[in-house]
């Protein structure tokens, strides 16, 4: 089998012809598959049609960011629909990622991120992975413009309706419906305050909303709405210090447990029970929320309890 213009690469092949590569495959089947529609197409990738028949399936080609990609094979020819949601997927994942294009996980958290002019911009940070692809999957759609968002927006991939705010740039999830009759927005803007309001006074963790603590009284006059909740009165809540650890999760609270003048290493080994991938990163991150909160003051490379 020739592989003019075939060029092998650790993980995959790439067809190159001069300086410019027309595409990458996983293996060396749809390099020459591809590499031979070229040809006789004449290099034109415009005219390479979309569906082709072989060995009794259907592939589908399509070309996208100026490469060649071959979308799926089927034992029946896809609709246009099916061709659209493909189209999407791929534009949406080309490098079958484990979350796609611009999506990270930092712990628990994922963020929306995109290089603009050099610089990396944050769009959003989400507790779920639906609510993070959900704003990811609407930008690829709208040039990444943050003003195209609605405030309630139906999410054909979930089949639900999502309550959205964009403040200072940043895209919020507020919350999903199944059924958008079932929308209350005071009461969704009101939950999404007390979430704010909680994690200011360190009575949950929220790290997403870190952002907002400061922008309440601006976020209730937009809003038309106050952070109200069944347990705690905020307005009486100033120093809600002494109460906090209860609140804790359960992590949290056994990293907390651990600290009595303890270096990093010392505390480690109190946990070792706990031992998991990124052990040291999780204990990190919860001594970080623990001095958030005041519970917990680091002196030179030592963690001791803040007297309640």
């Amino acid at each position: 089998m020739s592989r003019k213009y075939i060029r092998k690469n650790r993980n995959s092949f790439a067809i190159v012809k001069g300086s410019r590569t027309y595409g990458k495959f996983d293996n060396i089947d749809d390099a020459t598959f591809i590499r031979d529609l070229l040809v006789e197409n004449d290099w034109n990738m415009d005219s390479i049609g979309e569906i082709h028949e072989v060995n009794g399936e259907y592939c589908v080609v399509k070309v996208i960011d100026e490469r060649v990609h071959i979308l799926t094979r089927s034992r029946e020819r896809p609709s246009q629909e099916t061709m659209g949601r493909l189209v999407k997927r791929q534009i949406r994942n080309p490098n079958n990622s484990k979350y796609g294009l611009n999506i990270t996980k930092v712990f628990d958290t994922f963020i929306i991120k995109k290089r603009i002019a050099g610089e990396d911009h944050i769009f959003g940070f989400y507790d779920s992975i639906e609510d993070a692809e959900f704003v990811r999957n609407h930008l690829l759609d709208n040039m990444w413009n943050v003003k195209s968002f609605s405030q309630i927006q139906y999410d054909e991939d979930t089949g639900s309706y999502k309550v959205t705010e964009v403040i200072d740039e940043r895209v919020y999830v507020l919350g999903s419906f199944e059924d958008e009759s079932d929308i209350d927005l005071a009461q969704v803007h009101g939950q999404f305050l007390n979430r704010i309001t909680k994690h200011k006074l360190g009575l949950a963790s929220h790290p997403h909303l870190d952002e907002l603590t400061g922008k309440i009284s601006d976020l209730e006059k937009r809003f038309n709405a106050k952070a109200k909740d069944e347990v705690w009165n905020f307005k009486d809540t100033e120093d809600p210090l002494s109460d906090v650890i209860f609140n804790l999760n359960p992590f949290q609270k056994s990293v907390y447990d651990a600290v009595d003048n303890s270096t990093l290493e010392e505390i480690e080994r109190s946990l070792s029970r706990f031992k998991s991938k990124n052990f040291t990163q999780k204990i990190l991150k919860n001594l970080d929320e623990l001095e958030n909160k005041g519970l917990v003051v680091k002196n030179q490379n030592r963690y001791i309890k803040k007297d309640t």
